[in-house]
């Protein structure tokens, strides 16, 4: 009897472990059908009919293939689902992106200067080049907003390996529009 008890325990945490990817992937797939209706010239409705979030830009990396969905509202709930805005919105000038370090930002590590990112938004699509990449302690030092500086910061918790999850140090690339060029839709 206890090893049917076993067999059915070990059964019960594969199922839980291979639906996570596959409920990844068709939020995806539905995250990535409601950003269409964005590229059609329609607002993008919510990617599921619960859903509190909907698509508001495609951040692009392209010299790593990394192109990701970035959603609106800046809750851990809709951060399983890929990164969300910090300030919880595409709008203004100086964008705060957050993800997950063992997921959607895992590629985060494989930035370097010079990296170019692309930002397509609503409003448009915004040219970036990586100027910085620093480890800071959240409890000193704050994520502001400034909406004079035209930027983007992608944040991630770090160490990337790290075994525990949490923790106050941050990983923060900054990247600054390139040749100066600022961002149309701003």
């Amino acid at each position: 009897m206890a090893l049917l008890g076993t067999a059915i325990l070990c059964l019960a945490a594969a199922a839980h472990a291979a639906w996570i990817p596959v409920k990844a992937e068709l939020a995806q797939w539905l995250i990535e059908r409601s950003w269409s209706e964005v590229l059609a010239g329609r607002p993008a409705p919510p990617p599921w009919p619960w859903a509190d979030t909907r698509p508001a830009a495609v951040l692009e990396a392209p010299a790593l293939g990394v192109r990701q969905f970035v959603l609106e509202g800046a809750s851990g709930r809709n951060l399983a689902f890929g990164p969300v805005f910090g300030n919880g919105t595409a709008d203004g000038r100086d964008l705060i992106i957050s993800g997950h370090r063992d997921t959607h930002f895992r590629f985060l590590e494989s930035l370097a200067k010079g990296d170019r990112l692309s930002i397509r938004r609503e409003s448009g699509v915004g040219e970036f080049e990586v100027v910085d990449a620093a480890v800071v302690d959240s409890r000193k030092v704050g994520m502001l907003v400034d909406p004079d500086i035209d930027r983007v910061r992608l944040v991630t918790c770090w160490p990337f390996d790290s075994p525990s999850t949490g923790g106050p140090m941050r990983y923060v690339i900054t990247a600054l529009p390139r040749g100066g060029a600022t961002r149309s839709g701003g």
